[in-house]
């Protein structure tokens, strides 16, 4: 029993000790990236968009980051959920606008409820992706004069700012690499191998 209690204090002081270790490098990148990706939808929403079509920057995008920039590893975090689940949870957000517009108890609950769904059949879960489709039933006026197009722009456009500008920052150094799916893993690790060669 001593033993036992031993090791679980051993085991356990090992663990809180790891999850309290700061890791400056990785929180350097991880804000670069932030920065760059929501920085440059920003900017261009300022820039090139009329104030009465600002609607390039949505806040689902800062949710996006904190996963994409900040938490590179998950599963959530990947290309395929990134512009899948927002892509899909647009879909689904303006599909049940268009169906049920002026029932806001009924059509917000409809599209995040049926985002969730169509992200989990097609394996592009992205928590980010229920505030897109959120945001699609809620925001009077730009957003809900968009239609379909809202699908475009801002979400499909806006995540491919973000999935750019993660692919660069967060392959930078070595100790990240992003996408971190198999197979990405190994396309990184060739190409990796045949530039030590050159």
């Amino acid at each position: 029993m001593k033993k036992t209690l031993r090791r679980t204090y051993r085991v356990s002081k090992y663990v809180i000790y790891r999850e309290t270790l700061v890791d400056y490098k990785e929180h350097f990148w991880s804000f670069l990236g932030a920065f760059f990706g929501i920085g440059i939808i920003a900017f261009l929403q300022s820039q090139y968009l009329l104030e009465q079509e600002n609607i390039f920057l949505i806040g689902s995008f800062g949710a996006s980051s904190v996963l994409i920039y900040g938490a590179i590893q998950s599963p959530l975090a990947q290309p395929r959920n990134l512009v899948g689940g927002h892509v899909i949870s647009a879909l689904a957000g303006v599909t049940i606008y268009q169906i049920v517009p002026d029932i806001l108890w009924l059509s917000a609950p409809l599209a995040v409820a049926f985002s969730i769904i169509l992200m989990q059949y097609t394996k592009t879960l992205h928590p980010p992706g229920g505030a897109t489709a959120l945001i699609a039933v809620t925001s009077p006026g730009k957003i809900a004069d968009l239609g379909y197009w809202y699908v475009l722009s801002p979400v499909l456009s806006g995540c491919i700012i973000l999935l750019i500008v993660a692919l660069i920052f967060n392959n930078l150094t070595k100790n990240r690499a992003y996408p971190t799916s198999t197979k990405w893993k190994q396309l990184l690790n060739k190409k990796h191998k045949h530039n030590l060669k050159n």
